[in-house]
């Protein structure tokens, strides 16, 4: 495969894909900041369940492709988180 297969058209047919759902960071659940420059710390990042640098076989499956902010893509770098961050359940005190 000659140069870099994120810069081709199906990439960006499923980062625009994924941009179009408006949904929140996968990671941390906070919304993103669509409207925001690429380099943003809080912008749009597609990242992948799997990690392309494991998996090279799915860098264009949309199963495999989630919304990230551009910060909590880098923090998680090639690892697989284990879930997503959901906000703490609180027991009841009232039985």
């Amino acid at each position: 495969m000659a140069g870099n297969p994120r810069n081709g058209r199906p990439y960006r047919r499923l980062c625009a894909w994924l941009r179009a759902q408006r949904l929140p960071c996968w990671l941390c659940g906070h919304e993103i900041g669509y409207q925001l420059d690429a380099r943003h710390p809080l912008s749009f990042t597609l990242d992948h369940l799997e990690p392309v640098s494991k998996r090279p076989d799915l860098l264009l499956s949309q199963a495999n492709a989630r919304p990230a902010h551009r910060r909590c893509n880098s923090r998680k770098g090639n690892r697989t988180p284990a879930a997503p961050k959901t906000a703490p359940q609180r027991a009841s005190r009232r039985w």
